[in-house]
């Protein structure tokens, strides 16, 4: 029988996260909450929502919370990641897998422009995407419609990939890389997002132009490294 597991990283998430663990539940048979450090009630809510959580005393990173999430999935056969904001809609989990379960991919990216540009992106926001997506094609080689998406699906056989250099949010686009770097088939599919939960307080243009900033240093990375 096929095991599933969905990894919830979650920072300060006391609003959203008792909804996500209790929806997200009714698709997987795990879902574990790594809490990043918050300094709210997102852990006392998760565990009493039934998700199994594992705590970082201080704020890490989304990609430490990733890592710290994988190190724990070994026993399941599909891991699933989402953002605990409430922007990912759980129901969407079945079209997220199925590739994997069909054999038809190891790894599977939930797309918010695959279908054609999401028009509730500011226009701003879709122009730093498409950067951000061109870098990450530019360091991979594997050309996707929305590098960043935190909505994903991976077989088992994959977890030892990798690499989780990255402690924050350019851990989307290094996982790209790993992925291209040892071969697996990845998959697209089109899901959608609610932007009018986001709770982010990062600047939009900076916190873009640090994750570019952390692809072009993984592609001189790799390049001194080919010269070995």
């Amino acid at each position: 029988m096929i095991k599933t597991v969905a990894i919830l990283p979650a920072y300060n998430e006391e609003i959203s996260i008792g909804s996500m663990v209790l929806s997200t539940q009714k698709f997987v048979d795990r879902v574990i909450v790594v809490d990043d450090g918050s300094n709210d009630n997102t852990s006392e809510i998760a565990k009493i929502a039934g998700a199994k959580v594992i705590k970082h005393l201080i704020n890490k990173g989304k990609g430490a919370a990733l890592k710290t999430g994988f190190k724990n999935v070994k026993d399941y056969d599909i891991i699933v990641t989402m953002d605990s904001d409430g922007q990912h809609n759980p129901m969407e989990i079945p079209k997220i897998i199925d590739p994997i379960l069909n054999g038809k991919a190891d790894i599977v990216n939930g797309s918010r422009y695959i279908n054609g540009q999401d028009k509730e992106t500011p226009f701003y926001r879709r122009i730093g995407q498409k950067t951000l997506d061109k870098a990450t094609f530019l360091n991979s080689g594997i050309n996707i419609t929305d590098s960043q998406s935190g909505f994903r699906a991976f077989a088992r056989h994959t977890i030892s990939a990798f690499r989780f250099k990255s402690s924050d949010y350019s851990i989307e686009s290094e996982m790209i890389r790993d992925v291209a770097k040892n071969g697996f088939q990845i998959k697209e599919v089109g899901i959608g997002v609610r932007y009018d939960v986001n709770g982010s307080t990062k600047n939009p243009i900076s916190h873009g132009m640090g994750v570019l900033m952390k692809i072009l240093l993984d592609m001189g990375y790799y390049k001194r490294k080919d010269r070995k």
